[in-house]
């Protein structure tokens, strides 16, 4: 099970990066779209968006810290969902289609991302376990 678990990680985290590789590269293109939305600080937002899908990337890939790439998740998907993906504003049928499907991914993702939680630190094959780092705050 602990394979499965580090090869699930591999591959979510390894989405997140993707997409935030894409947020790097197609910078201009993504943030004239979200302008177009009303975003304020269109390259901004992008740019903080690509870095929110870095880090929880890379936390989850490497199993260091994986709750602040949750957090990271969470400050990323909820604003991206309402406002970039908002399908009951859509006039045209074509778009109200892509937006509900690209909604329902992200709400979807969203829950898989908050399940990471409850799983028990330090994760097998993880840079914690590796570390011996402690994974709770002394009270």
């Amino acid at each position: 099970m602990e394979e499965l678990f580090l090869a699930g990680r591999l591959l979510v985290g390894g989405f997140y990066l993707l997409s935030a590789f894409h947020h790097f590269t197609d910078l201009e293109s993504l943030a004239r779209y979200a302008g177009s939305l009303g975003v304020p600080f269109p390259t901004a937002a992008v740019a903080v968006a690509g870095l929110l899908l870095a880090i929880a990337g890379v936390t989850l890939i490497l199993g260091i810290y994986p709750d602040i790439g949750i957090a990271a998740l969470v400050l990323f998907f909820v604003p991206v969902t309402v406002v970039m993906h908002g399908f009951w504003a859509d006039r045209d049928p074509a778009m109200r289609q892509v937006d509900l499907v690209n909604f329902g991914k992200n709400v979807a993702l969203l829950g898989a991302s908050l399940m990471f939680a409850a799983v028990p630190r330090p994760w097998a094959y993880s840079l914690e376990r590796r570390a011996h780092m402690p994974v709770k705050m002394p009270v």
